[in-house]
């Protein structure tokens, strides 16, 4: 199957749950109380964009995200590189105590971050970085360790140690684990986001959601989390294309198999 059928065998799954998501309410089949059309979704979208308040909790939103995943990318890369083994001995130290921490629930911290910090923005940007980090560093810590100890071994012949050997072997060897991780936290920031703006904020879209609910205006609820959702991948979407771009020197199967043939042969001849 070539990449064009699962691109249209995709669309076509999500035309067919659309088309079923707005007649079976139409036919009585399901409530449109509780489950509006994606017609009266995408009026409800529209009608709050133009005259209500939806886009500024939208630019609020993903400012509250994008603020969170850049302090994780910068913190979890670090610890990650750390406690993979950039630095042995500091990693020793501080393995434990970060295992420890990743296993925090941050539901129930958002909590005690609030008592901190209130309820402002530097508690929402806090948890955000907080679940986003982990992620990040496990991949970090990941990639590293499955750096190929005879890449180590030729680059160190050559004469690089230390910084040099990190920069210019181990991390462009273990950047491709440390995207993947960037991606999954692009994805955590906005579960993060959403459930902290509806326990602690007055603005956002995890906001925008609870109040509709509060009011039972279903189509209001379904747009804020079609817009959170939309969000999301675009971000993911962004990541991707940067992931493409910044490890392009990376082989595909294909070419890692033919380079494994070619050099098997050498060898027999």
């Amino acid at each position: 199957m070539t990449s064009h059928q699962i691109t249209g065998l995709r669309w076509a799954m999500v035309v067919a749950i659309a088309a079923g998501w707005e007649i079976f309410p139409r036919l009585g089949l399901f409530d449109p109380v509780f489950i509006p059309p994606v017609s009266r979704i995408v009026e409800t979208i529209i009608q709050q964009t133009r005259y209500g308040d939806l886009w500024h909790h939208a630019v609020l939103s993903t400012q509250r995200a994008l603020g969170g995943l850049a302090f994780a990318i910068v913190i979890g890369s670090l610890l990650g590189f750390l406690v993979g083994g950039l630095f042995p001995r500091t990693a020793i130290v501080i393995e434990p105590l970060v295992q420890l921490l990743s296993q925090a629930n941050p539901v129930v911290l958002f909590h005690v971050v609030l008592l901190f910090f209130g309820i402002g923005e530097t508690a929402k940007v806090f948890i955000i970085a907080w679940l986003c980090t982990w992620p990040i560093m496990f991949s970090a810590i990941g990639g590293i360790l499955q750096v190929d100890p005879d890449l180590i071994k030729v680059a160190r012949s050559f004469g690089l140690t230390g910084i040099s050997l990190f920069r210019r072997v181990v991390l462009p060897a273990a950047a491709p684990s440390l995207l993947t991780g960037i991606r999954l936290s692009g994805g955590y920031a906005f579960v993060m986001l959403v459930a902290a703006e509806m326990m602690g904020a007055s603005s956002g879209l995890g906001w925008f959601v609870v109040q509709s609910q509060e009011s039972y205006h279903a189509a209001r609820i379904f747009s804020g989390a079609v817009v959170i959702t939309g969000l999301a991948l675009l971000l993911d979407s962004v990541l991707k294309r940067a992931e493409g771009r910044l490890i392009r020197w990376r082989p595909s199967y294909d070419e890692r198999r033919v380079l494994i043939e070619d050099l098997a042969t050498a060898r027999v001849s």
